[in-house]
């Protein structure tokens, strides 16, 4: 069971879920009759989310496996391998999604942003990749699953994103608030790496005060769309996953093993979504 839940987690099958969740929260708001679960653009957005969490350790030998997870011989560059081309299955069986001009330019420009935050892509001689700039690495990852999980599903059910700002500005805060965790786990690596990340620049005590002001935002937000959209399950859900989150950042203090944090950090997601779909 333990191995079963470290390929979902390794694979990024969770977080790919995680992603289609926070579309699916989108998507319920936009519509104003009900849509089937589980349509094109959810499928297009959790293979998407496969290949880009997978093809870059497919293609490149891991120096280390995640920390606090077992070693699994079965791993490696096969499983991603296998997991990429899920992916991209999964993507073109639902390639109708990219048949607007809209889709097509805004899914081509953050395709291209997303494999350029883990793999070489950039012109320069030591920096190539987005991640190996500390304040673009979580500006950059932050703003691609921000559009990716409110714009886009905008866009897709032919939306003016004009008719909906505050949905981004209360995405953004929340996803913010989760790079900043997810960048204190990452704090060793990254020197080690010489990469000068947020919580290196201010501090692991301010970034945690950073998180804090996220969360407020993104309930303050949250009370500013529902003064626009008087929709009470999206404020409890707000105000729930923002708790939950605080709740979270001080857990993984003391239990930051890597398994608990894609349970957990990533987990919140899934917690905000359900409450949006099911209340």
């Amino acid at each position: 069971m333990k191995k079963l839940l470290d390929w979902f987690l390794l694979t990024s099958s969770f977080t790919a879920f995680c992603a289609m969740g926070l579309c699916m929260a989108t998507e319920r708001l936009v519509n104003d009759i009900p849509i089937p679960w589980f349509n094109q653009l959810d499928v297009f957005v959790y293979g998407c989310t496969l290949v880009v969490y997978n093809l870059h350790k497919a293609v490149k030998r891991r120096k280390s496996v995640e920390v606090g997870l077992p070693r699994l011989t079965s791993w490696h560059r096969q499983v991603y391998a296998l997991m990429s081309f899920i992916g991209l299955f999964m993507m073109a069986a639902s390639f109708r999604v990219l048949l607007s001009e809209k889709m097509l330019i805004a899914c081509a420009v953050l395709g291209f942003i997303s494999f350029a935050y883990s793999m070489p892509l950039l012109p320069f001689k030591t920096k190539k990749r987005l991640r190996d700039f500390g304040w673009l690495k979580i500006l950059s990852l932050a703003s691609v699953w921000t559009i990716v999980t409110s714009v886009l599903p905008m866009l897709y059910w032919q939306r003016h994103v004009s008719d909906f700002p505050y949905e981004i500005v209360v995405r953004f805060m929340f996803i913010f608030s989760l790079c900043i965790i997810f960048d204190i786990r990452d704090v060793k690596d990254d020197i080690a790496s010489n990469i000068n990340t947020f919580p290196q620049i201010v501090g692991i005590k301010n970034s945690y005060t950073v998180i804090n002001i996220s969360l407020i935002l993104f309930m303050l937000a949250g009370i500013v769309q529902y003064l626009r959209y008087p929709l009470w399950y999206r404020l409890v859900a707000v105000v729930i996953t923002a708790i939950v989150t605080r709740y979270v950042a001080e857990y993984l203090k003391t239990h930051n093993s890597e398994r608990n944090y894609l349970i957990y950090a990533d987990g919140v997601m899934i917690v905000y979504s359900l409450l949006v779909l099911l209340l």
